[in-house]
């Protein structure tokens, strides 16, 4: 087997680095989850730069079973007993998703004037995976829905943890879990081995994001039970938590700013009509639920599952209850979206125009 040739592996490298300088800045001027939002930025600026943002499949995978050890090493007994007020919050939850496409879909087909299949594929909030496999399929307008959906991810993301640290209502930093010297090393070691196991059964099986369900899982029910007391040392779950911004802000490549202005309107609206949703729906269950208000602010945020449970731990919120509410909304939205999505292509067609806007004249 022939060794690549070293210039393959130059992009890599000068991601990372520039991942790590833009999280590192960040934390280091006190902007709160700035591991993760520096990186992101910092990599979406370099992209839309030019620069061949890129981050490996294997890395990034070896990266959302990290971040999954890290969110379930929060978890306690105390926060399982809690899930048993749960229900009527993700109820909630699954109501704010569908008002939330309906609204947005609205927005980008009445005011952007959005083909219908393009406008629910672009309000589709936090699956933007499974919304670019179905613009690729149906013919839909691919680098638009892209744009809308990367720049609304990266407006909650640096959002969020400016708004709640200005109302006191977050820390940041990674919590880290301590335990005696003599059972750290067994204890770290069954925490990797069966939290990779578990993400690798749900990934096997297509669980939606198995290998961070899969192995928070597994660390969750390891910490809840109360049988382990580690978790990953700060600087591996920081190298985490900046690739996960790093594989977020590459998504801008190929994106020159022409293109993005064409569609920032349209990315800036949308992201709005999605957050004023939301905003309703946080109001509602702080007032009537008791919960955290940082707490349900991010659960109900219209941003990647996991992204918002990255937010959760560096501002030392509740990933348990965000994570069970971003998995509802994206089981919710999987659903609906892939079955309205195939509806509109069957009734309207594949678009002519490459789904990219409605034409003002009528048709010949």
């Amino acid at each position: 087997m022939s060794i690549p040739p070293l210039r393959t592996f130059i992009p890599y490298a000068e991601t990372l680095l520039t991942a790590a300088a833009g999280g590192i800045g960040f934390t280091l001027i006190g902007f709160p989850a700035g591991l993760v939002s520096g990186s992101m930025l910092v990599t979406a600026a370099a992209a839309l730069a030019g620069r061949p943002m890129k981050v490996p499949l294997p890395l990034a995978r070896v990266s959302f079973v990290l971040i999954g050890i890290l969110l379930g090493a929060v978890v306690t007994p105390e926060t399982l007993r809690g899930m048993a007020t749960w229900p009527l919050s993700i109820a909630l939850l699954a109501v704010c998703a569908a008002i939330m496409i309906i609204a947005t879909t609205l927005y980008l087909r009445l005011v952007h004037r959005w083909d219908p299949l393009s406008a629910l594929l672009g309000a589709s909030p936090g699956s933007m995976a499974q919304a670019m496999a179905l613009s690729a399929e149906f013919g839909s307008n691919v680098r638009g829905i892209a744009i809308v959906q990367t720049v609304r991810v990266l407006l909650v993301t640096i959002g969020l943890p400016g708004g709640l640290a200005l109302f006191g209502l977050a820390a940041s930093g990674i919590p880290s879990a301590t335990a005696s010297a003599g059972a750290s090393l067994t204890e770290l070691a069954i925490l990797i081995a069966a939290s990779t196991g578990s993400a690798i059964l749900m990934h096997w099986i297509r669980f939606p994001g198995g290998l961070l369900f899969g192995a928070m899982a597994a660390s969750a029910v390891l910490h809840g039970a109360d049988l382990v007391h580690v978790t990953l040392p700060w600087w591996l779950g920081s190298s985490a938590v900046i690739l996960l911004g790093a594989q977020v802000g590459s998504r801008f490549v190929n994106t020159t700013t022409a293109m993005l202005m064409e569609y920032l309107w349209a990315a800036l609206g949308s992201a709005a009509v999605a957050i004023a949703v939301s905003s309703a729906f946080v109001l509602l269950v702080v007032n009537i639920l008791p919960f955290r208000p940082s707490d349900v602010v991010i659960a109900f945020a219209p941003g990647a599952q996991d992204t918002m449970m990255v937010l959760a731990l560096t501002l030392r919120l509740d990933p348990v209850y965000v994570g069970a509410h971003h998995l509802t909304r994206f089981l919710v939205v999987t659903f609906t979206v892939a079955l309205a999505a195939r509806r509109l292509a069957r009734r309207h067609g594949k678009p002519a125009d490459g789904g990219k806007r409605e034409q003002s004249k009528p048709d010949d």
